[in-house]
């Protein structure tokens, strides 16, 4: 929320290129947990690989988008694979396969025979099958209520995955996505297009004449009930692992559409040492003909108290530094010329609001998620982000808590910035000069107007924008 993740026109929309819900959830994912360096590089190859792939990745993306599936259907296919069932017992199987025999024979003799006791026979039998298939009516139509939901989602569950099967990859990352789909040396896509099958015979039972014949001549039902079950005792547990193979190729085949059309930015080079240093960064949700890139660095100094007036473009860099730092955790592309970061989580404090139902203050709120981040640094070192925080106080308050504040977290080893109107939080760098650095955007006030021009320079902001803007507008 704080960095435009998710929501119209945010990071997640302009990423996504996925067509089922899995798909979809997985990219979210991606973004919202880190990866480990090794686990980036793989999926920066895979990334590259996929992104040269375009009929492939557009065909992929065709098929997916096919499935409408929805989150209640994929909770459905889970929840039916891990269900354990009980199977259809031995002695009915027995006899769903020597009762029709028994009826096929004694009927053909009649013919032969011209034997009407043996005709007679064979009715019987017909009958005593249609009455076996009404003793396991209930568990059919239960499995028929699933068929109608599962049926047409698994048929394309099953076309998504033969055109993954189907391609060739040279990337470790995507070769052992491939592998995962193949289960004794059959491809998934036969195995779940086998389910498919098997759901849409019992779905049939609908159409009752249809149904009394099938049944009545060879328990038809009975044998594909006892097919679905045996299907589930062998390849239900590798259901949802082959929905995250096809999810994760969703994924992946959306950072690799935002690389392909996004020639110019780069894949960041990792480094341990928690070094950032990044060439012309940008936010790589403006347009390209109005993004305004700056060079920034973490390593000597890694921390920064960032000043600037309103609308000067504070906010925007601070979240051009998070979004470059999660989509570098994805493996992805990021909106730079040159990048060499150390991957880390990213912790931001920037939008909070009151909450009336739980009858929760800005301030209160902000409190919280600040205790959230102080708590995380006392696990791990990440990437803070903070924007004007402690608003809902008075002046020194404000002050003397976020220069606590700022003590804190640089005591805790946090990388990151700061953005404050406040110039005597500034003076904190003074204290430790080689942790905390200045960094500030300025305004130009030129023919009667306020210009502004993005650009980060060192030092504290020294022009103010505030009083020029309503006296122009007449409010003062």
């Amino acid at each position: 929320y704080d960095l435009d993740f998710f929501g119209p026109h945010s990071l997640f929309h302009n990423l996504n290129r996925a067509g089922t819900f899995a798909g979809k959830k997985k990219l979210a994912e991606n973004l919202l947990f880190l990866n480990t360096s090794n686990e980036i590089k793989a999926r920066q190859r895979a990334i590259e690989e996929l992104a040269k792939k375009t009929e492939w990745r557009q065909h992929f993306l065709a098929i997916a988008r096919l499935s409408k599936d929805s989150k209640e259907s994929c909770e459905q296919l889970i929840a039916w694979a891990e269900k354990k069932e009980t199977k259809v017992s031995k002695f009915l199987m027995v006899l769903a396969f020597v009762l029709p025999a028994l009826m096929a024979l004694s009927f053909i003799l009649s013919l032969v025979l011209n034997n009407g006791y043996l005709s007679g026979i064979a009715s019987d039998l017909f009958l005593i099958n249609v009455f076996i298939l009404f003793t396991q009516f209930k568990k059919i139509k239960a499995e028929v209520g699933k068929a109608e939901r599962i049926d047409e989602i698994v048929k394309q569950y099953s076309k998504i995955i033969k055109h993954i099967e189907n391609e060739n990859f040279e990337s470790e990352k995507l070769s052992d996505l491939k592998k995962d789909l193949v289960q004794d040396e059959i491809p998934a896509s036969k195995h779940i297009k086998k389910l498919s099958d098997l759901f849409s015979g019992l779905g049939n039972i609908q159409n009752g004449i249809g149904a009394v014949l099938l049944n009545g001549l060879y328990l038809f039902h009975l044998h594909n009930l006892n097919s679905l079950y045996n299907w589930k005792i062998k390849h239900a547990q590798k259901i949802k692992n082959w929905m995250n193979v096809f999810a994760e190729f969703e994924a992946l085949n959306s950072l690799a559409n935002f690389s392909y059309n996004n020639p110019a930015f780069v894949f960041p080079q990792l480094n341990d040492k928690h070094a950032i240093e990044i060439k012309n960064c940008g936010h790589p949700l403006i347009a390209a003909d109005k993004r305004v890139c700056n060079d920034c660095e973490f390593t000597n100094n890694r921390f920064i108290i960032l000043t600037g007036s309103n609308m000067s473009g504070k906010s925007t860099f601070l979240r051009t530094l998070g979004i470059n730092m999660i989509l570098t955790g994805t493996g992805s592309v990021v909106c730079a010329t040159e990048a060499n970061i150390h991957p880390l989580n990213v912790l931001v404090s920037m939008r909070l609001a009151d909450s009336l139902t739980e009858s929760e203050s800005y301030f209160f709120a902000e409190v919280k998620r600040l205790k959230e981040i102080m708590d995380r640094l006392s696990q791990q070192v990440c990437f803070v982000i903070l924007d004007e925080i402690l608003r809902g106080t008075n002046s020194d308050d404000k002050r003397s808590g976020t220069i606590e504040v700022v003590k804190k977290i640089i005591e805790k080893g946090a990388i990151g910035a700061i953005a404050t109107h406040d110039l005597e939080v500034c003076k904190t760098t003074d204290e430790y000069p080689t942790i905390l650095s200045n960094k500030c955007f300025e305004v130009e006030i030129i023919n009667d107007e306020l210009v502004f021009d993005y650009k980060l320079r060192n030092g504290i902001c020294q022009n103010k924008s505030a009083t020029f803007l309503m006296k122009k507008m007449g409010i003062i």
